[in-house]
């Protein structure tokens, strides 16, 4: 019965509710009741005696108990009961209870029964919690009052927040006719406040910054609210889930990745406003995964193993569209030249390799650091002595002079391409992606370039002729077997008049086994007319290189008794490198003086900025002479660089040191950034021009790609990729969208992405990085061409919270 409620209030329970009266006086002694219930609680009464600590408990268990009720009892009335609520949010001052109660009077005798239930309701629950409290009236009715205060004040900071964002907040809220509100947002910040003021200020610096980052999601999915368009949920909102809920922003992700890609498991894909679908990389290598690496479906039918073939790119079917998770722990890379010294323990979690190979100087776990003495193998002592003492033996050799772009065979941790650098000499490290456990991508976290790749069956992917020298210490590589074919190799790459540095067991130990390889050997390089110019000993590291130099004439060729090693026929092209069977056979060395290969290229830094001797006889990429083509280039990427890329575009690069340009042609880009602390990997699309030997002749490097398949590198590799015309034609090949999963994998968080193309393939790109919580820097289209720059940004679910306390 309705006296039942409010008995308690009403203080008087003998006479007048045992004996029989009449309904006049039933009803009356009910809108006493009433009467008395409002004025305690529109009145706000504070209790001196009463401690700060237990009004806040006393605040947060009510404010609890009333909200919850309109969620779980009656939802679908929220908006009904706002609509007959009196909306008054402020507080009543206490001259003005009696006119407030006259009124409360009215709108009871009136009948209001739906207003009238839903007050009940409330103040039923504020009995029940008074009881269970405390017997004391007086003291329950205070604190009451207390709450009501409270609630009030936070209602009123709420409807002016509404309203500035504008929208009526009532209507929201779904308030009720006493004033009460739905508070599942609002309510959140006051308990925060009074919580930290009860515990005097010692909650911990994570909790503050999690409610803190709590509160902006929420300001944020508020906002995103009363707008049409759904943007990608940021922070602890990002998470993939299974269903999607524009309103709150709630994403959920269940990943699997099949052993083919065409199987993607639907269960793990989301979608976003523009859209597209996404999912989150499931591999076993998980932050690590390299799809053309870890294609294990296809490695584990291959019928033989031994000549590497599981080290060898083997490709999806279908390129990966998914998004490659972060380590946990991801921290911003240390900047060059800390970083050759020193890397985040958690950008790259593998210790294995500082146990096996600590003692030779190879890396050592230091506290939340993986640091790197700079020793190898054959160096333990340091790269810099190591690297002296090579030039010693063999003074032609000049670094940075003559000898500017060199390949390191099984380059360890790159340890030596990264001291080369104090010389002005840039190396192409490789090495597999084996037992040697996260070696490669040691050297890329620490600002050095390395690429995957294994001496197999293959060629590699670069050009003929090319490199000034090659270098191998203790690379593992059985040169001599099966006719020197993956010696004969390094034969293609290796400039006519480069050298070949060869620092192993075989050179100076005399154990059965190195004496029959250096015989093997030595037998070998006399028949590919190779000769050996020296033999030394560094007496500090307690090892050997032999030093050989490959011909610059074919006369040494003409005159062998027997063909052997064969030479190639004239049809085959000693520039196809892009998935060509390796061939136990040697390229004729050119002997006409405006071929390419036939003289040494100008010394470092004249030969950047000349065109190669060789062009006179090339056609343009863009329609002019070679030269001037080259010429023009050049001076545009210049122009480009200095007057755009290094102020218009919002990046810091300060905090760029891997640069890649995805679709190089001449090398331009990479020679304009000549000046600053980076290196770039000039890559050729295999359906472009064949500029790379024009890169290779000016003192840079690079290497051919198919962009329809994945690079053969880490996630998180580059600081800045850099793509000029490449996307329009990639998108008449194979999906754009798996292109730019591509260039989410490979670009490290907070690097950028610059892209120059057409109108069309601008606005696509752009509607895809959005999809992936990326910003947008800069956005031009004129006519139809266009540029963009975009920021990666740091959105991993789980990863969020931990990224950004570390680039704070």
């Amino acid at each position: 019965m309705a006296m039942g409620k409010y008995s308690r209030v009403d203080g008087r329970k003998s006479s007048g509710y045992c004996s029989t009266v009449t309904v006049v006086v039933f009803v009356g002694l009910c809108l006493v009741g009433v009467w008395m219930l409002m004025s305690s609680t529109v009145v706000p009464v504070r209790d001196p005696e009463l401690s700060s600590g237990e009004a806040i408990s006393e605040v947060k268990q009510r404010v609890s108990e009333i909200v919850s009720w309109p969620f779980e009892e009656n939802k679908g009335d929220e908006r009904e009961d706002s609509t007959n609520g009196d909306g008054d949010d402020v507080p009543v001052e206490k001259s003005d209870n009696r006119a407030e109660d006259n009124q409360e009077e009215k709108n009871v005798s009136e009948g209001d029964g739906e207003t009238s239930e839903s007050k009940n309701m409330v103040n039923q629950n504020q009995e029940e919690n008074s009881v269970k409290e405390s017997p004391d009236e007086k003291t329950e009715s205070e604190e009451e009052s207390k709450a009501e205060s409270e609630n009030d004040k936070g209602r009123k900071r709420e409807a002016g927040e509404s309203k500035g964002e504008g929208g009526d907040s009532k209507s929201e809220a779904g308030e009720t006719e006493d004033g009460e509100t739905n508070k599942t947002e609002q309510t959140e910040p006051e308990e925060s406040l009074d919580e930290n003021k009860s515990e005097s200020g010692e909650a911990s610096q994570t909790e503050k910054e999690k409610d803190s980052q709590d509160q902006d999601n929420d300001t944020e999915s508020h906002g995103k609210d009363q707008v049409s368009t759904v943007i990608f949920p940021s922070g602890d909102q990002s998470e993939i889930l299974n269903g999607t809920n524009a309103q709150n922003g709630a994403w959920s992700t269940q990943a699997s990745e099949s052993q083919n890609e065409k199987e993607s498991q639907q269960s793990s894909i989301t979608t976003d406003q523009h859209g597209h679908l996404w999912k989150v990389c499931n591999a076993t290598a998980g932050p690590d995964y390299i799809p053309c690496l870890d294609n294990w479906h296809a490695i584990r039918k291959l019928s033989s193993t031994k000549h590497y073939e599981h080290r060898e790119r083997h490709c999806p079917e279908e390129a990966p569209t998914c998004i490659v998770p972060l380590p946990e722990g991801y921290k911003r890379s240390i900047k060059w030249p800390k970083s050759r010294d020193r890397i985040w323990y958690h950008n790259v979690p593998h210790a294995k390799l500082a146990e096996v190979k600590g003692h030779q100087n190879w890396v050592k776990v230091t506290g939340e650091y993986l640091t790197f003495p700079g020793g190898g193998t054959q160096f333990k002592n340091g790269a810099l002595h190591y690297i002296d003492f090579i030039q010693k033996s063999r003074p032609d050799i000049a670094w940075g002079n003559r000898s500017r772009v060199i390949l390191d065979v099984g380059c360890g941790v790159a340890s030596f391409g990264g001291y080369l650098f104090e010389k002005d000499v840039i190396a192409m490290s490789f090495a597999p992606k084996d037992e040697h456990e996260a070696q490669v991508q040691f050297a890329l976290e620490r600002g050095i370039p390395a690429i995957l790749s294994v001496m197999g069956t293959k060629r590699l992917p670069f050009p003929s002729s090319v490199f000034d020298l090659v270098h191998c210490a203790r690379c593992r590589v059985p040169w001599h077997v099966e006719g020197g074919k993956l010696l004969l190799e390094l034969n293609r790459v290796l400039r006519p008049g480069g050298y070949f540095v060869w620092s192993a067991t075989p050179v100076y130990q005399k154990l059965p086994e190195d004496v029959g390889i250096w015989k093997a050997m030595t037998e070998l390089t006399k028949l590919m007319c190779w000769d050996l110019k020296a033999i030394k000993r560094d007496k500090l590291n307690a090892v050997g290189a032999a030093i050989f130099r490959k011909p610059t004439s074919n006369e040494c060729y003409n005159k062998r008794p027997q063909n052997e090693p064969p030479l190639c026929a004239d049809s085959d092209d000693a520039n196809a490198a892009w998935n060509v069977p390796l061939q136990a056979c040697m390229h004729k060395v050119p002997v006409d003086k405006s071929k390419r290969g036939s003289r040494w290229p100008l010394q470092w830094p004249l030969r950047l900025e000349k065109p190669p001797y060789w062009l006179n006889s090339e056609a343009g990429v863009y329609g002019k002479a070679a030269p001037e083509d080259f010429t023009a280039d050049y001076q545009h990427w210049k122009n480009v660089v200095s007057n755009s890329y290094l102020n218009g575009m919002g990046i810091n690069w300060s905090f760029v040191r891997n640069v890649m340009d995805m679709r190089a042609v001449y090398g331009g880009f990479a020679a304009a950034l000549k000046d600053l602390k980076v290196w770039v990997m000039n890559v050729v699309p295999i359906d472009s021009p064949d500029t790379l030997p024009i890169i290779y002749e000016r003192g840079l490097f690079g290497l051919y790609h198919d962009w329809c398949e994945s690079f053969n590198t880490y996630p998180r590799t580059y600081d800045l990729l850099h793509a000029d015309h490449l996307f329009s034609t990639i998108k008449k090949r194979c999906s754009l969208k798996a292109v730019v999963a591509e260039v989410d994998r490979i670009l490290r968080p907070d690097g950028n992405l610059i892209l120059r193309d057409d109108a069309e393939t601008i606005v696509e790109v752009e509607d895809l990085v959005k999809s992936l919580h990326w910003d947008v820097r800069m956005i031009y289209t004129n006519d139809n061409q266009g540029m963009l720059c975009v920021h990666k940004t740091y959105w991993r679910p789980k990863e969020t919270e931990t990224i950004l306390s570390a680039m704070m």
